[in-house]
């Protein structure tokens, strides 16, 4: 799996969310995916995200305290938040309402500049999927990528 070309996509098009976010889906071979950033008030505000998430969901997730839910607890703690099957998850790391997406497999990821969380980057698979520790530390790189260009 070459991960310098990849990144190098992902710089070329941190400028638009979207865009970055699909080269990510494509990269980890993964059905779902949201960007969110911490705002000025202290709170992740949801700046992309891939089609199919029904309205109701959307409006959840827009805005996310730190702390709270998958992508909370990801920039709380500066490291990542992975579950294998969400579906199933009794932890209480992600919301009741997560479970509406169908996704199994999630990870989400901080969004570091330096040792400041500035977002987050997360991903989800409709399968039981347990990610590596080279793909967790390559969706840290993109993480990274994405807070150069915020």
């Amino acid at each position: 799996m070459p991960t310098e070309p990849f990144l190098d996509q992902v710089r070329a098009e941190a400028h638009d969310r979207n865009r970055a976010l699909r080269l990510a889906l494509e990269h980890f071979r993964v059905d779902t995916g949201t960007i969110h950033e911490l705002g000025p008030d202290g709170v992740l505000h949801l700046t992309a995200w891939t089609e199919g998430i029904p309205d109701h969901l959307l409006s959840l997730i827009r805005d996310i305290p730190v702390g709270k839910g998958i992508a909370g607890l990801a920039v709380e703690r500066k490291e990542p938040v992975d579950m294998c099957n969400l579906q199933t998850d009794d932890s209480g790391r992600a919301r009741p309402k997560a479970r509406e997406t169908g996704v199994k497999g999630s990870i989400c990821v901080p969004i570091m500049s330096d040792d400041r969380a500035v977002g987050a980057l997360g991903i989800g698979t409709l399968e039981e999927r347990e990610f590596r520790e080279d793909e967790i530390e390559l969706l840290m790189a993109v993480g990274r990528v994405l807070a150069e260009k915020s």
